[in-house]
Order: structure tokens, then C-alpha cells, then sequence
């Protein structure tokens, strides 16, 4: 018997989608802490990412989200490592897929914090010392990136 497939979802992909991501920083005394913020869907602490903006820069689509995420103003750098992940779409329904992607992960050293900002209504961000952002994080791939983070600066 021939299989039934559903013409309705979209076909499986075995390439992974890029996306860009901001590890924002700041020194307080001798210590750096990194920004973490909440995931719209899970409450998850994470950093800000998304897709890259078709014809900008990565480091400024990056730069973007984070300031669309966490309210974050500040210097972006180089990247600084990547990471893995699953990203969740339609979650909970008979849709729901999993979308490998690859994450650009870039330096951005934060100069300001903005009270209002697109989606402040919609996470929380927080403050943490490295090793325990590290902790705070579910990807292997990005704990150990923070793990190892050390800004330049």
C-alpha cells in the first residue's frame, strides 16, 4: 500500500537554519555578568537570538535582537562561537515541527539598559555571573561556550 503523506505541512528539512545571537556582558567591579532573558513560549532562561535581517550585517541582526528581546544598547563584536539547537515551532499542536538551527553567537558589550523596549511585556531578563548563566542555560553547546566566556574588554 503506498504511503499517505500530508501535503499540508511542509516537507522535513535535513539542513539547519542559521541564526544570530547576542551575548550581552557588563563588568560590576571585577566581576562580568551576562544577560539572560526569558523565552516567550517556555519562561526558559536564554540569550537573545533570531533570524538574520536579508541584507544587514549579522553582527547588527544580533545586535537587533537583542535590542528587541532585553532593551539592550551597547557595542557588538566579533563572534564568538556557535551553537545547536532544536527550535520548537507550533508548539503543542498537531503541527508542531523542529527545526534544526545553528546559532552565530556575538560579543556585545552593553553600554545601557532601556526601561520600554518591543518585547518587554513579553520576558524577563536578569543578571548573572558567568558560570551561573552557564548553569541557567539548557543547550550543552552554549554552556560551554559561556563556561569558557572571558570578554576581551
Amino acid at each position: 500500500m503506498p504511503e499517505v503523506t500530508d501535503n499540508r505541512l511542509p516537507p522535513p528539512t535535513l539542513s539547519a537554519r542559521r541564526q544570530v545571537c547576542a551575548l550581552c556582558w557588563r563588568r560590576k567591579g571585577n566581576e562580568v555578568q551576562v544577560l539572560l532573558i526569558t523565552s516567550r513560549e517556555t519562561g526558559r532562561w536564554v540569550m537573545p537570538k533570531g533570524w538574520p535581517v536579508k541584507g544587514q550585517v549579522d553582527a547588527n541582526s544580533a545586535a537587533q535582537e537583542a535590542w528587541e528581546e532585553a532593551g539592550v544598547s551597547g557595542t557588538v563584536g566579533a563572534v564568538i562561537g556557535h551553537y545547536a539547537y532544536d527550535k520548537v515551532v507550533g508548539r503543542g499542536s498537531p503541527r508542531e515541527r523542529h527545526l534544526p538551527c545553528e546559532v552565530d553567537v556575538y560579543d556585545l558589550r552593553v553600554d545601557a539598559l532601556a526601561k520600554r523596549y518591543p518585547e518587554a511585556k513579553q520576558r524577563r531578563r536578569k543578571w548573572f555571573a558567568v558560570s551561573e548563566a552557564a548553569r541557567r542555560v539548557d543547550e550543552h553547546a552554549l554552556r560551554a561556550l559561556l563556561g569558557h566566556f572571558s570578554p576581551m574588554t
